[in-house]
C-alpha cells in the first residue's frame, strides 16, 4: 500500500502545485484536503490525487489517527492567525504518528516550532516549519554563500514576485497587516525598530540565460529570517525585503504606511479585501517574471572584503513553483525512509542543500546563479594601499558593510567667540565637557555613507562619499550646506584628515576662509580606537576640539527569551553546518515583536 501525504490547503496556489509534484512524481497517494470538498474534487479531476473534505479547526486528530497519513503538510495558513494553539496541526500530526511539514513564511510562528521538539524526538518524527522560499531557501543559499568567508558583516534576502503571480485574499491579508508596524531587526549588532514597509530601495536581478528583471522596488517586511539568521550566521545586519512589481501597488502600500507610523491608525488590515480587488484589477499589467536574491558580505579566506550573491529568476508564470518546492523536496525524501533528518521540530534551515533546491526547479523555467564581487567598505576604496597595514581596530570602526554602532567617552573644548560659538552652532558641535558618553552610527547609503554622533544628547550628522575618478586619499564630506574635500593620509599606524577645499550648497569658497582640520586618529595602548578632532578658522581661532575613545558597540546583545531553540533541539542534517564566525551571536527578542505575521507565503 503506497504512503499517504495528506496536504491541508491541497487545491490552494501552492498547495495545489505540491499535490500535483506528488503525484506526479512518488508514488505517494496524495489527499488533497480543505474546506471545501467540491474545491477539492475539482483539483483531483484535474491533476490527480484523493478529494478531502477536512477542518483543521474540528476534530483533526481523530480524522489523521483514521487516515494515517505518513506525513501531513500544512500548506493553508494564515499561520499568524492559528490563535491559542498556533501549533494544533502539528500536534496532530504527531499524535497520528505521521511527519509534519508546514509552507509558513510567519517570523513567530517558524522561530517557535521548536517547542514541539522534545515530543517529536520522543515520537521519533521530524517536524519541520518554513519549509518555503524562507527560511529554507534562503538559509540554504546563505549556507552555501558564507561558506568561503571567515566573518560575515551582513546578510539580506528579497524576494519580487511578478505582478501576474497568483495571490489569495490570506497572502494580501498577512502583507497588508504589517503595513507600517514596527519590525525589530538585527542590524549592526542590536536590535533596532523598523517600520515594515517604512522605507524603498531599487534593485534589478541578473542572471546568465535569463533577461534581467529590473527597476523593481522593495522595502522590509517581517520574516522568519530577521530571528533565525543572526545567530545561524553570526552577522552584524540580518535583513529581509520584498517588493511589488508594479510601482503604483508599492509606493501605495508604503504611503499606507504613514498613518500607522504615526500612530494615526493600528494598522490598515482592514482594507486587505478593497487592496486585493484594486490587485486583481491590475492583473493583467506587468509580467509573470519574478526573482529571488540573496546577498552575503563579508571577508574571505584572503582577507578580501566580497559580496556573494545567489539569484533566481523564474519566466513564464513558473514563479509560485519556487514556494512550495521545499516542502516537496523534503517530503520526498521523508517518503524515501534514509531522509537524513534526524527527528525533532525546528525550523527548516540547513536540511536541503542549495544543489538540492536548484535541481528541485529543473522542470520548470527558472535560471539560478552565483556572483561575487569586491566590496570594499568607503574608507579601504579611500585608502587603498595603507589600509590593510593600519590596525585591526581602526580597520574595525572602517568595516561599514549596511550599519554599525560605536560607544565610548569624549571631552569636548569649544572656542569662546561669538564667531565661534556661531559657526559651532551651524554645524552642530557640541558643549563643552570634560567627559561625556559618545555613541557613533556609521550607515551605508549608496553614495557612501552617514555618519552620526551623539555626545549626550547632541546629534550631529555628516555624509561621506567619493566619486569617480577621485585620486587616492580623496573623501568629500558634507555638513549640511558645507561640503570638504579631505585628504586622507596614514603614516607610522595613525590616520590623518586634512581639509583641502570646500564648498557652500554647492559654490568653491576661497582657501582664505577654509576651515583648518588637525584631525587624527590612531589606537592606544589598551588597544581602543582613539579621536582627536581639531576644528579652526582664519580670523576666528578654534572652533572645536573633542577626541576620546570609541570601541564596538556589538558586544553580547542582553538576554531575552528566544524562540528559535537551541541548536541542540534542531534536527540534525547530513550536510556540512555553515562556518563559523567571529562574531557575537544575539539571541532573538520576543518572536511576536518581531512582526505580526502574515498568513501567505510570497511566491516570485
Amino acid at each position: 500500500m503506497a504512503e499517504r501525504v495528506l496536504i491541508l490547503g491541497g487545491y490552494g496556489v501552492f498547495g495545489g502545485r505540491l499535490a500535483r509534484r506528488l503525484v506526479r512524481e512518488t508514488a505517494a497517494e496524495v489527499l488533497v484536503a480543505g474546506r471545501s470538498q467540491q474545491r477539492a474534487e475539482a483539483h483531483c479531476r484535474k491533476f490527480g490525487g484523493t478529494p478531502l473534505r477536512l477542518d483543521r479547526d474540528a476534530g483533526l486528530v481523530e480524522a489523521l489517527t483514521g487516515l494515517k497519513p505518513a506525513i501531513v503538510v500544512d500548506a493553508a495558513g494564515p499561520f499568524q492567525n492559528y490563535g491559542d494553539d498556533p501549533y494544533r496541526v502539528a500536534k496532530a500530526a504527531i499524535a497520528a504518528g505521521a511527519h509534519y511539514i508546514d509552507l509558513a513564511d510567519d517570523a513567530s510562528f517558524v522561530a517557535g516550532i521548536g517547542e514541539l521538539d522534545a515530543v517529536a524526538r520522543t515520537a521519533g518524527l521530524s517536524v519541520l516549519s518554513g519549509a518555503s522560499s524562507i527560511p529554507a531557501i534562503s538559509a540554504a543559499a546563505l549556507d552555501e554563500l558564507v561558506r568561503p568567508l571567515v566573518s560575515v558583516s551582513s546578510v539580506d534576502s528579497t524576494i519580487l514576485p511578478g505582478n501576474r503571480a497568483p495571490r489569495g485574499l490570506s497572502v494580501v491579508r498577512g502583507i497588508v497587516a504589517q503595513v507600517g508596524r514596527p519590525l525589530n531587526i538585527w542590524r549592526g549588532g542590536r536590535w533596532m525598530s523598523e517600520p515594515a514597509w517604512g522605507d524603498i530601495k531599487r534593485l534589478t536581478l541578473s542572471v546568465h540565460g535569463a533577461a534581467p528583471v529590473s527597476a523593481r522596488l522593495a522595502s522590509p517586511i517581517g520574516a522568519p529570517d530577521l530571528l533565525i539568521f543572526p545567530e545561524r550566521y553570526k552577522a552584524r545586519s540580518v535583513q529581509f525585503h520584498a517588493g511589488l512589481e508594479l510601482k503604483i501597488m508599492h509606493i501605495g502600500l508604503w504611503l499606507l504606511s504613514w498613518p500607522v507610523r504615526f500612530g494615526l491608525a493600528r494598522s490598515v488590515g482592514g482594507l486587505a479585501p478593497l487592496l486585493k480587488w484594486i490587485a486583481d484589477r491590475l492583473e493583467p499589467f506587468g509580467s509573470d517574471r519574478g526573482g529571488m536574491v540573496v546577498i552575503a558580505a563579508g571577508r574571505d579566506q584572503e582577507g578580501r572584503a566580497v559580496e556573494r550573491s545567489w539569484t533566481v529568476i523564474a519566466e513564464a508564470g513558473d514563479g509560485p513553483e519556487i514556494p512550495p518546492t521545499p516542502a516537496f523536496l523534503l517530503a520526498r525524501r521523508l517518503l524515501g525512509g534514509n531522509s537524513g533528518i534526524a527527528p525533532g521540530a525546528a525550523p527548516a534551515v540547513g536540511v536541503l542543500s542549495l544543489a538540492e533546491i536548484e535541481a528541485g526547479f529543473s522542470p520548470f523555467a527558472i535560471h539560478c546563479g552565483q556572483e561575487e564581487t569586491a566590496a570594499p567598505p568607503l574608507m579601504e576604496r579611500v585608502l587603498v594601499q595603507d589600509f590593510g597595514r593600519l590596525p585591526e581596530a581602526w580597520r574595525r570602526l572602517a568595516e561599514i558593510h549596511d550599519i554599525d554602532h560605536f560607544a565610548g567617552t569624549a571631552s569636548v573644548e569649544r572656542g569662546q567667540g561669538f564667531l565661534s560659538q556661531l559657526v559651532g552652532a551651524l554645524f552642530g558641535f557640541p558643549p563643552a565637557a570634560n567627559a561625556v558618553a559618545v555613541e557613533v552610527t556609521k550607515e551605508r547609503t549608496v553614495a557612501g555613507e552617514r555618519w552620526t554622533r551623539c555626545f549626550g544628547r547632541r546629534r550631529f550628522v555628516s555624509h561621506l562619499s567619493r566619486r569617480d575618478g577621485d585620486a587616492a586619499g580623496v573623501l568629500r564630506e558634507r555638513f549640511g550646506p558645507f561640503s570638504f574635500m579631505l585628504r586622507i593620509n596614514a603614516h607610522e599606524g595613525k590616520v590623518f584628515w586634512p581639509v583641502e577645499s570646500w564648498t557652500a550648497l554647492g559654490v568653491p569658497m576661497p582657501r582664505w576662509l577654509m576651515p583648518k582640520s588637525e584631525t587624527v586618529e590612531f589606537v592606544d595602548a589598551k588597544g581602543r580606537f582613539n579621536f582627536d578632532v581639531a576644528i579652526s578658522m582664519p580670523g576666528i581661532g578654534r572652533v572645536v576640539r573633542y577626541r576620546g575613545w570609541l570601541e564596538p558597540g556589538n558586544g553580547q546583545p542582553s538576554q531575552a527569551r528566544s524562540t528559535t531553540g537551541s541548536e541542540d533541539s534542531s534536527p540534525t542534517v547530513t550536510q556540512d553546518p555553515p562556518p563559523q564566525t567571529d562574531q557575537p551571536a544575539p539571541v532573538a527578542p520576543d518572536a511576536a515583536s518581531v512582526s505580526d505575521g502574515r498568513g501567505g507565503i510570497l511566491g516570485t
